[in-house]
């Protein structure tokens, strides 16, 4: 597999991006809830300690991935997708970065208001970025919690646009992005 991306695949390093973003959104998404049906307490923060740790990551791994992105090739979408489909698919994309670094950003804000630290899985501590204010805390913990169900909505749309390619349409925008694909027949037809 190439290291790269060409414009028929992404390569090793994107994928490789993608896939571990998926699944600290996976694990962020189950340290939130866990946390939230724990009382307050050790237990809690220290579950809410790894969630922002691994919210900072994300953060860093959108930056990073975005940095490689500008750098490579951008494989190309299917000739047989209609403008629609390719604004839908644009925009999937764009919404999906954003909220990269809009989720990890606003949870830091809202820690910083309410006073709590953050750091980096304890070897790094971060500066607040806004002062301690309970209103301030308020409108960021809503916002965090807004953009947490709009990235839900936004990857239920990638997620079934991704198996409409592989399932309905039948090309490889899905296979693509899977490590350990090779390309046979039926990918050269597409």
């Amino acid at each position: 597999m190439a290291f790269g991306n060409t414009t028929a695949r992404w390569g090793a390093v994107s994928q490789t991006f993608h896939w571990v973003i998926v699944a600290l959104i996976v694990i962020q998404v189950v340290l939130a809830l866990t946390a939230n049906d724990l009382p307050a307490g050790m237990q809690k923060l220290v579950l809410l300690a790894r969630h922002k740790s691994i919210g900072i990551t994300i953060l860093m791994l959108a930056v990073a991935r975005l940095a490689w992105r500008a750098a490579n090739p951008v494989p190309e979408l299917p000739s047989t997708l209609k403008p629609y489909q390719r604004k839908l698919a644009r925009f999937t994309h764009f919404a999906l970065y954003a909220l990269l670094f809009a989720m990890p950003l606003t949870g830091w804000m809202m820690s910083s208001a309410r006073g709590f630290p953050v750091s980096w899985f304890g070897l790094v501590q971060l500066p607040d970025l806004v002062p301690t204010d309970r209103g301030l805390y308020r409108i960021f913990h809503e916002t965090h919690e807004a953009l947490a169900r709009v990235l839900g909505v936004v990857v239920l749309l990638h997620i079934a646009g991704a198996l409409k390619h592989h399932f309905v349409l039948r090309d490889d925008v899905l296979r693509r992005m899977l490590p350990f694909h090779r390309r046979g027949s039926r990918d050269l037809a597409s």
